[in-house]
């Protein structure tokens, strides 16, 4: 297997993703970030919000904000948004605790680094890379970069 001259000559791994959809799109944040995932539940609006803010859900006593990664990443198309990820509030700074709607979560992986390209995109902060599976690809995105901006 040929070994990308981008990265070091070590095969060092990154840690650990969770991936999940957003459309027809798999996606992939660093498990460190994700404190849980549950279903999707009820979700209210709050008046003059910025558009990728969906609402806020109560999730075990704490008012937490939902985003739509969609309307961050500018992606098109509905899903089935059954789930969310919850995010350690420490990510968030002080604007407390704070959770994406996606479509499906399936699985935590391992990710190597040679598996990891750097990413085609324009904003490399939000995008840390793209992940070789297979024949497919997943989009590694960084939950930090994005409640940042």
């Amino acid at each position: 297997m040929a070994s990308n001259t981008q990265h070091s000559s070590t095969s060092a791994t990154d840690g650990q993703v969770l991936e999940f959809a957003l459309g027809e799109e798999t996606y992939c944040v660093s498990i460190d970030y994700v404190t849980e995932i549950v279903d999707v539940g009820e979700v209210t609006t709050v008046p003059n919000s910025p558009p990728h803010i969906r609402g806020v859900m109560d999730l075990r006593g704490r008012t937490t904000s939902i985003v739509d990664p969609k309307v961050v990443f500018g992606i098109d198309g509905d899903g089935d948004e059954r789930r969310i990820i919850v995010f350690d509030p420490a990510i968030v700074d002080d604007q407390g605790a704070a959770g994406w709607i996606v479509d499906e979560v399936f699985q935590v992986v391992q990710v190597d680094r040679e598996d990891v390209d750097d990413s085609p995109s324009q904003d490399k902060v939000a995008v840390r890379g793209v992940v070789k599976r297979d024949d497919d690809f997943v989009i590694w995105v960084d939950p930090k970069a994005v409640h940042s901006a």
